[in-house]
Parts: structure tokens; sequence; C-alpha cells
């Protein structure tokens, strides 16, 4: 415990670093030849860039498997003659199936590492979208929504861990933002391939759901051309040089001094750490701030509307096919202001982010509750109000979401950290899934939306008065700050 003081003490830390370079440190240094045979031959220049867009893929069919059920739920309904509570599990399923993934995603990326662990994403992705697609039956097809919503969790799990352990602390922000930025694009084309593949006929479901196998092809195809987490390889597997081979990439100035961090942040923690509770007393703010970022990112009712936007649409009065192409509508603005939060998160801060969305989605909830309380539905007033919904919620808890959680972690418990909060964010997107159609129905819109509005009241509280900035800090530094110093 005693080197968390010592960072504090200019001279003794300088001693510290000449100590670690002599005796723990493998003799390669930034500006020496590195060994480029290790790292695929066409992403030698902008590689983290190449390696973020790969890895960011996984993001799109997070999206697409999410939001592509939507215009699906009706007709396999209808095909399959289900009751309610059968229609209300086959939504659910597949978000069980993401809850597991996500609270067993950081077993395979400790154990077996990141990069491999995403081979088993599109993996499950492929088999999900074909199977689904080609199910001959409710239970076949049932078995196949898990096995996509166990991608999803697990790919919500790694993929951001896997991102901000390549990025440049300069960078990571947006970076990280380039999954969430691909689950909306995700969203989008799910939406807008829904509603194109919905003139085809009854049985347009089947294509609807199967489209997705092309970009998990392409995403199984190319993670061969991504590199390990070099943070991964030196605090599991120990191969320091061939991290620092990647760290030269990432970082050619300053990679000697990046990995000299990197170790101090295993020799920082206590015996035994690798096993410790991640509830100990010593993660505890970390643990409390992803704990509430992952429940307000849910009970703003995201989910709810993108599960259900068309249903909701149709409440307010639309006809089926002008709610299916305002699905459509929603997907395209939650794709601009995720892609303007994303070129400026790394400026102005995930706090600030935060901020003017809480108060903007406070105001939209509730202009959607009181137009349900006035039932005046003429016009399209309810989607309007909708989309200045989505648009506060992507530029501020959909593009912070991920980067943040990934980001206040220690490098020792960062995978356990990241199941936890992904793992409260899909057991929150599954109790509101679940439940919206039977609020809706017993309370109506009013009181629905009355209670997200409420809830965004109490997420401006908190990052008002508890959650912290992480902008421009290397995540050794974001560690100090977060669990040394709280």
């Amino acid at each position: 415990m005693y080197i968390r003081y010592l960072n504090n003490v200019t001279i003794l830390e300088n001693f510290e670093t000449k100590l670690i370079t002599q005796f723990l440190i493998t003799p390669l240094h930034c500006n020496q030849q590195t060994n480029y045979n290790t790292i695929p031959f066409f992403m030698s220049k902008n590689s983290v860039m190449a390696w973020s867009m790969v890895v960011a893929l996984g993001g799109f069919l997070f999206g697409f498997d999410t939001a592509v059920i939507s215009g699906a739920e009706k007709s396999i309904q209808q095909f399959w003659h289900l009751s309610v509570f059968a229609h209300g599990l086959t939504i659910s399923i597949a978000l069980i199936g993401t809850v597991i993934g996500s609270l067993l995603g950081s077993r395979p990326s400790d154990r077996f590492g990141r990069k491999n662990t995403l081979y088993f994403v599109a993996v499950a992705y492929l088999l999900a979208s074909l199977g689904t697609a080609l199910a001959d039956n409710w239970y076949v097809f049932m078995v196949f929504r898990f096995l996509g919503g166990l991608g999803v969790g697990a790919s919500s799990v790694t993929a951001p861990i896997y991102i901000s352990e390549v990025s440049p602390a300069d960078k990571r922000g947006r970076l990280v933002g380039l999954f969430q930025f691909n689950v909306v694009l995700g969203i989008l084309v799910s939406y807008l391939s829904n509603y194109l593949i919905s003139q085809l006929g009854d049985t347009s479901w089947r294509l609807m759901l199967g489209v997705q196998a092309v970009p998990a092809l392409i995403f199984l195809i190319l993670i061969r051309f991504i590199p390990e987490s070099p943070r991964w390889l030196i605090l599991k597997k120990g191969e320091t040089q061939r991290a620092l081979e990647i760290l030269t990439i990432i970082n050619p100035l300053n990679c000697d001094q990046e990995l000299i961090s990197i170790k101090n942040s295993r020799l920082e923690s206590t015996p035994g750490m690798n096993s410790e509770s991640l509830f100990s007393g010593q993660y505890k703010l970390p643990v409390v701030l992803a704990i509430a970022i992952a429940f307000f990112n849910q009970v703003s009712g995201i989910n709810a509307i993108i599960y259900y936007a068309p249903r909701i649409f149709e409440m307010a009065g639309l006809g089926a096919s002008s709610s299916l192409l305002s699905t459509v509508g929603i997907g395209m603005v939650n794709f601009i202001f995720t892609l303007l939060a994303i070129n400026i998160i790394d400026k102005v801060g995930r706090r600030l982010l935060m901020l003017i969305g809480s108060v903007g989605l406070i105001g939209s909830l509730s202009m959607v509750a009181v137009t349900f309380y006035s039932g005046h539905f003429e016009g399209f007033a309810i989607p309007i109000y909708m989309m200045i919904f989505i648009a506060f919620f992507a530029f501020s808890q959909g593009a912070v979401i991920w980067v943040f959680i990934s980001e206040i972690f220690p490098n020792q418990v960062r995978a356990k950290g990241q199941t936890l909060g992904s793992s409260t964010h899909w057991i929150m997107a599954a109790i509101i899934a679940f439940s919206f159609p039977w609020f809706a129905e017993k309370l109506g819109g009013t009181v629905t939306f009355s209670f997200f509005s409420v809830m965004m009241v109490l997420q401006l509280i908190f990052v008002w008065r508890w959650m912290p900035e992480t902008k421009g800090k290397s995540l050794e530094q974001i560690e100090t700050s977060v669990v040394v110093m709280h």
C-alpha cells in the first residue's frame, strides 16, 4: 500500500521509476526496433483507430440485435399465435441472455483475453442471426435469441474494455465512443432495414433477423487482424516485451513510461488483488459510480422506447406504417447526436455532457407525459418529443456510459467492474422492457413517462454532486484519483 503515498512525493517517485526500469522491465525501449511481425501488417499507421473501428463493429451488432426485434415482434406473435406472456418472454429472452452474458463476461475476458472473447461474441451473433431466421418452431427461435443476447452481454463488457486499454488518454473518450456510435448506427440500420423489408410480405420478419449474418461474418474475419490488449498481456500473462511492441504503436513517444505506470498499478495492489472482491471498501466509489450511471441509463426509458417505439406511436394515434417510419427518424436523430457527442467528449468532458443531457431529458419526458395527460394527439407531437428525448440521451448518457465505466476501475479489476456496470444496465433493461407494456396499458402514458422524468431529476442530482471528470487522464491517473484518493 505504501506506493500510493510515494506517488505524492516527487523525489521518491523518480527513485521508484528508476528501480522499476532497472529491475522489472525487459530492456526494450520506444526508440528501439519493434518486431512488427506480431502486429497485423495493414495496421501500422493509424492503427489504434483501425483496431477500435474493428472492435466497435461489435457495437453495431449490439445495436442491430437489440432493435431489430421491434419491427418483427408483431409478426412473430401472429405467426406462432403467442399469448401475452409468451410474447413478452419472446422479447425479453434476448435480454435475459444479455444479463447472463454481461455477468459472465469478465471471466473469459480475464482468462482467455479480450481478443479471444471477441471471437466468441462474433460467433454468437452469426449463429443467432441465422438460427432465428431459419427456426421452424418457437422453442428453437428462443434458443437462438438467447444466444444472441449472450453475445450482446459479452460485447458490452469486452469491447469497451479493449478499446479503453489500447487508446491514448487524450483520445480515449472518442475511441470508446466509437462503440456507442456503432450501437446507434446498428439501431438506425435495423430500423431502416425493417421498414424496407416489411414491404415484402408476412414472412419478412425472417429476413429482418437474418440480414445480421452479413456484418457478423465481417466482424468475425476482422478480429483476426487486431492485437491483444497490452494491459491484459502485462497484468494477466506477464508478456512485457509483446505488450511493449503494441504500446510502441499506441504511444511511440512515451511507451516506456506507460509501461512503468501499468507495472506500478500492479505493484500498488495488495496481495491477492486478482481474487479480491470488487465490493471491498477499496473500490467503494467506482462501484457506486458504475451502478448509478447504469441504473439511470435505463430508468430514462430508453430501451422501452427502442423496443416499443411503433407501439408508443400507435398509442398516440399514428397508423402502423407511419409508426414504423417514425422509428427510422428516431434512429437518425440518435445517430446524429451520438456522432456530435463523441467528437466533443474529450474536449468538454463526460460530466458536462451528462449535465446538459439530464436537463433535456427531464424537459422532453415531461412534455410526453403532459401530451398523454391532455389527450391531444393531433399531428406529430409525440414523435417530435420522442426525437428530442433521443437527441439529449444520445448526447449524454448514450455517449458517456461505456466510456465512463471502462475508465473508473483499476487495471486489475477493470473486467469485473465493467461486468458490474454492464450487468446492472442489462438487468434494468430487462425489467423495463418486460414491465413497460403492462405499465403503459394499466397506468397509461402519463404516469409511465412521469416516472421516467422523475428518475432523470435524480440523475441530474447524482451528476451534479458526485460524478467525477475523467477526460484527458490516463487510466492509471484515474485509478489514483478515484480509488486511492476517495
